[in-house]
């Protein structure tokens, strides 16, 4: 490489340093800390209503997956999610709201090419990868669940 050239990749990588927005590592982590827990905390907070109103530990799990997947997606049709998404980072993606963001967001976004081509074709395609290699991990372990248990047995 020629010194010329090699001058000018590195004024350009300064440029580069000076014009991208500084990292502020620590105030991310903290914010994504803060969002998360406030999620976890209002999912449990529906999990202790569940038990209050009377349903048993396993019904109570359920009334709050349903509760906080349909706030997850109620959030991300009004237009909320995204927005807190950006303020907290990787703190929005708690699993429950975060994959009812990812399943919600892209039929949302491919709504004006209509059910079938836009909503229905879409909707997956975020979420489809995790569900495909997530039913597929669990059929695995089933399997050497099932053949460990069969050979200890």
């Amino acid at each position: 490489m020629k010194h010329a050239d090699y001058q000018k990749q590195k004024e350009y990588q300064q440029y580069v340093s000076e014009k991208s927005p500084k990292s502020k590592l620590s105030r991310d982590v903290a914010l994504a800390y803060l969002v998360g827990g406030i999620i976890c905390v209002i999912g449990q907070a529906v999990f202790d209503l569940g038990l209050y109103i009377g349903l048993n530990e396993k019904s109570a799990v359920g009334f709050s997956v349903i509760v906080m997947i349909f706030l997850g997606a109620t959030l991300t049709g009004l237009g909320i999610y995204d927005n807190i998404g950006k303020y907290a980072g990787a703190g929005s993606i708690v699993p429950i709201t975060g994959f009812a963001n990812s399943i919600v967001a892209p039929a949302m976004e491919f709504k004006k090419e209509g059910m079938i081509l836009g909503v229905g074709s879409k909707m997956f395609t975020i979420a489809g990868p995790v569900l495909v290699y997530g039913i597929g991990a669990s059929v695995i372990a089933g399997i050497i669940y099932w053949i460990v248990g069969g050979l200890l047995g």
